[in-house]
């Protein structure tokens, strides 16, 4: 039997719930502005506190933004889903001041394995970075879980 998918309020339920306790997202400053099922966008300001021994960026919190993408979209339909691989390509760098978009977008799901492509941009529309992840879906359901 098919899953039923989630209306987009039922998936911006389930992605607020995850983000209240996902301290890191919380911590890096993400707010989400748009979230349904396979498909996410959200924002984050670039601080000093940011920064690598360069000056710039450090590439892991571009890649911690793309993560979260990952999480909010797959999770979206409301089964848990957990990563199981994730690149990214930094083509531009990312400087203190910056807000930075992420838009998680759904390439290919199946019952068990969803596959995401995370294009994540400056307040220019410059792309700095280019992230793709893989899921793995459990049989485990947010919202069920949430409730007992």
């Amino acid at each position: 039997m098919p899953d039923k998918t989630p209306s987009h309020a039922e998936a911006m339920k389930i992605v607020q719930g995850m983000y209240a306790k996902d301290r890191f997202s919380q911590l890096l400053g993400i707010e989400i502005k748009e979230a349904e099922p396979g498909r996410c966008r959200l924002t984050m300001k670039i601080g000093k506190d940011m920064l690598n021994g360069f000056g710039i960026v450090h590439g892991g919190v571009t890649f911690a933004f793309g993560d979260s993408a990952l999480a909010f979209a797959s999770n979206a339909y409301g089964r848990l889903a957990v990563a199981l691989e994730a690149s990214i390509s930094y083509p531009a760098p990312v400087n203190v001041g910056d807000t930075l978009t992420a838009v998680a977008e759904e390439v290919s799901l199946t019952n068990r394995i969803g596959i995401y492509n995370i294009t994540i941009t400056n307040q220019n529309g410059a792309k700095v970075g280019l992230f793709k992840g893989t899921v793995y879906r459990t049989s485990k359901e947010h919202l069920k879980e949430a409730n007992s």
